[in-house]
């Protein structure tokens, strides 16, 4: 909450911290936001594991002034002997994100070792792994992003009101990764504010790049929970609609509904927020939830993106037809348009427009595309 500047001014001062409690002839290097990597040269594992204990407990007694604030700040540290069983750099930066990953999923602010057949480690490798290239993945810009359409019910292959915004990642081999494959594990590991903020600037470059219209189709930008309480999201917002000249009127935020009800105060705080600079809010998976309604009035959102689930099979499935018949006239009541998620037959969209739900999201209105190929096309 105390913004960009603070900090940048909080890492300065964790940096002269580090560099007084390590030996002359050791390396300190920033690897990226809040990470750091020290080389620690012809050091014995037990000095190793002397100095890096000494490091969380110097930084567990530091304390960040900032105004009238102070903040407490933890640290997880991951340490590799470095033997000649390592090939490469890469292997070993893939060693120390899975014992600093480690050392983060067993409690935060402790030291672990990385043992390539640690029990530890064997029911959280893989996820442990995924997260690990995920970071290194962050660092050398392998995500993409796609876009797929959102079309009024009424034109349902016509003009395009808004893409929503999707993220895939190239694995080391050139593959693309579905976000399935990759996101449990960016949550687990806390990475997932690190890759909305990516998300969020790189599609507002690409979006702006695109020379939209003013009127044209907007965008929808998927938030998660870590980014729900993020410090300083709101202004990383602003600023990356300025440097980019779009309008935050053509930007649309989109939370899960059981994610909004689970950081209610955080969500309405956030969309407070980015609704005074125009930007517009949809409340994703709506229904998916056991108490939607009861919530749905103190979220001041502008789209209800009805549950997939219950949109797939309504033409003839009367349970999921009275569900998104329930949801529309809610939304409508509350002067909130419905969008359709999961249109994927003609049955679908003609029981959709029957109820009058607005908009329609899915394979027959359109695949995901990359959104760098949009080019200047509005249909």
């Amino acid at each position: 909450m105390a913004g960009h500047v603070a900090g940048d001014e909080m890492l300065k001062q964790i940096a002269l911290l580090l560099h007084a409690r390590v030996r002359a002839r050791d390396t300190l290097a920033r690897v990226g936001g809040d990470e750091f990597s020290l080389l620690l040269e012809n050091c014995p594992l037990g000095n190793a594991l002397e100095i890096a204990e000494n490091l969380v407990a110097s930084i567990g007694d530091f304390r960040f002034s900032w105004g009238e604030r102070c903040f407490a700040i933890g640290v997880s540290i991951g340490v590799v002997p470095v033997t000649v069983a390592i090939t490469d750099r890469a292997q070993l930066m893939t060693q120390a994100d899975v014992a600093c990953f480690t050392a983060k999923d067993l409690g935060r602010n402790r030291v672990h070792v990385y043992h390539a057949d640690d029990r530890e480690l064997s029911s959280r490798h893989h996820d442990i792994l995924r997260a690990a290239e995920l970071r290194e993945a962050l660092e050398q810009n392998r995500f993409r992003l796609y876009a797929q359409p959102i079309c009024s019910t009424t034109q349902p292959h016509g003009q395009i009101v808004h893409y929503e915004v999707l993220v895939r990642m190239l694995d080391e081999d050139g593959k693309l990764l579905p976000p399935g494959s990759f996101i449990p594990a960016a949550e687990r590991f806390g990475l997932m504010d690190k890759l909305d903020r990516w998300i969020i600037s790189e599609a507002l470059r690409q979006y702006g790049d695109l020379g939209m219209e003013v009127d044209g189709p907007g965008i929808a930008i998927n938030l998660s929970g870590d980014s729900l309480g993020s410090d300083g999201l709101a202004d990383f917002v602003r600023e990356s609609l300025a440097a980019n000249a779009v309008p935050a009127q053509q930007v649309c935020f989109e939370i899960t509904e059981t994610t909004a009800i689970n950081r209610l105060s955080m969500a309405q705080r956030l969309i407070a927020s980015l609704r005074k600079l125009g930007c517009r809010f949809a409340l994703d998976d709506f229904g998916s939830g056991l108490s939607s309604f009861a919530y749905l009035k103190h979220l001041p959102v502008d789209y209800l993106k009805i549950d997939g689930s219950f949109v797939r099979d309504m033409h003839h499935d009367e349970v999921d037809r009275a569900m998104v018949k329930a949801i529309n006239e809610i939304g409508h009541t509350m002067g909130i348009s419905t969008v359709a998620e999961w249109v994927e037959t003609e049955q679908a969209l003609a029981a959709l427009q029957h109820i009058g739900v607005d908009f329609a999201q899915g394979y027959l209105i359109g695949c995901p595309r990359p959104m760098l190929e949009l080019g200047h096309r509005n249909t």
